[in-house]
């Protein structure tokens, strides 16, 4: 008896579930950002094969819960993503708990797991999934019967002229969002950000309009993120092991290994 009341004391209290999620945020968020950045690819293409709002992929990489819906609805987003960058979206997304049960199975007792598996918001989310997928499929219905009808019109078609839709509406869709994204952030003088993924553990040093942000030793895998209105700097002593990304641009190396390296980084003015 006094060695199970000993063992029990020593039991140390687990973090609150909204904790955990914020927590498994951050790790997932800047996994998915890593991987972006490897493939070369920008917000605006994720986000067209995606459909989701980049204001919602952002929040995602930055680990910001705050700005995020519902956590059964953060699940979807995270498979979405996952699943664009070529990984299991499923298995990805699974680790983001989304209700005690999950975090916790042991404490379920004797309750029905129907109920603590299967919430009411699954079937919204299976609502809105079917939606989506009805207005896709209604949209490339009505390309096929316009380029047929063009096809009827045309009385010696050639096969190289037949050309999938669905290509020049990506392309089309990203040169837009690239130039109304440029021409919001002239408009609205948009801040200077860098983002920081750490290769390798380095002391770092960030100011941020003339104010000390952060100065201290970051591990190995840490990604974070700064903004500023007028000027970031960013000092390390390992460039080599530090990747930056200046507003989410490709992220690239501060310089080389062992090396002492400062970058200082101006917000474009407003006009």
């Amino acid at each position: 008896m006094k060695w199970l009341r000993k063992k029990k004391n020593n039991h140390q209290p687990s973090l609150s579930l909204e904790e955990q999620r914020a927590e498994k945020l951050a790790e997932l968020g800047a996994q998915l950002w890593a991987l972006r950045q490897e493939q070369g690819l920008s917000l605006e293409q994720v986000v067209v094969l995606t459909r989701i709002p980049r204001r919602l992929l952002q929040a995602i990489e930055e680990g910001n819960l705050n700005d995020l819906p519902e956590p059964v609805y953060i699940q979807g987003l995270l498979r979405q993503f996952a699943d664009a960058l070529g990984l299991n979206g499923v298995e990805f997304s699974g680790t983001f708990p989304i209700s005690s049960a999950q975090v916790n199975p042991q404490s379920m007792g004797n309750h029905s797991p129907l109920a603590q598996l299967r919430p009411i918001h699954l079937y919204f989310l299976y609502i809105l999934l079917i939606v989506c997928s009805v207005n896709g499929l209604s949209q490339l219905l009505n390309n096929v019967v316009l380029q047929a009808s063009n096809s009827q019109n045309q009385p010696y078609p050639k096969q190289k002229s037949i050309v999938k839709p669905e290509i020049a509406q990506i392309k089309e869709s990203v040169e837009v969002q690239s130039v109304n994204d440029t021409l919001s952030a002239v408009q609205q003088g948009k801040a200077v950000q860098i983002g920081v993924t750490l290769k390798a553990s380095s002391w770092i040093r960030v100011v941020a309009d003339g104010k000390t942000e952060f100065e201290g030793i970051l591990p190995e895998g840490t990604h974070r993120i700064w903004k500023a209105q007028e000027q970031l700097t960013v000092k390390t002593d390992n460039a080599g092991g530090v990747l930056m990304s200046i507003n989410q641009e490709k992220a690239k190396e501060m310089g080389e290994p062992g090396k002492e390296e400062e970058v200082r980084i101006a917000a474009k003015p407003k006009f």
